[in-house]
């Protein structure tokens, strides 16, 4: 069982060790972006963004709840805001984190605030913000 999380506690990261390109031009064509720089390298070199094909944003933003709904468990998560700060390309090795900014009591459960982000290895952040988690696995009452 976890503990009570306290202020300045680490979210345990969650990481993709290679950006797949399959998954980002699946979700091209679902969400019909019609970016070509998530499919078409011809078209990231020709904006000047060099060869790799850049990932969907939301990918990205999936990334950081993949990891609040790790530590928090599914439906934990009450509310996320974040910003893009870099491009994720393919093959980049990515980690989401957090570290927890506030602890509280809202109608008898118990809440987090936390920083989160992504980095990518080597490469700076891509992702960062801020979220509100629901601590489900401590008892009240």
């Amino acid at each position: 069982m976890k503990s009570r999380p306290n202020v300045g506690d680490l979210l345990p990261q969650w990481s993709v060790e290679s950006v797949p390109i399959e998954k980002m031009k699946l979700l091209a064509a679902v969400l019909r972006d019609p970016n070509p720089i998530h499919w078409d390298r011809a078209a990231v070199e020709a904006q000047g963004y060099g060869s790799r094909l850049i990932n969907q944003g939301p990918i990205n933003f999936c990334y950081v709840t993949n990891m609040l709904e790790q530590y928090g468990g599914a439906g934990s998560l009450r509310y996320l805001r974040a910003r893009f700060t870099a491009n994720v390309c393919e093959g980049d090795a990515v980690v989401a984190g957090g570290t927890v900014e506030r602890v509280f009591e809202d109608y008898g459960k118990t809440l987090i605030d936390c920083s989160v982000w992504l980095d990518i290895r080597g490469g700076g952040r891509a992702v960062e913000g801020s979220a509100t988690v629901e601590c489900s696995w401590l008892a009240h009452g």
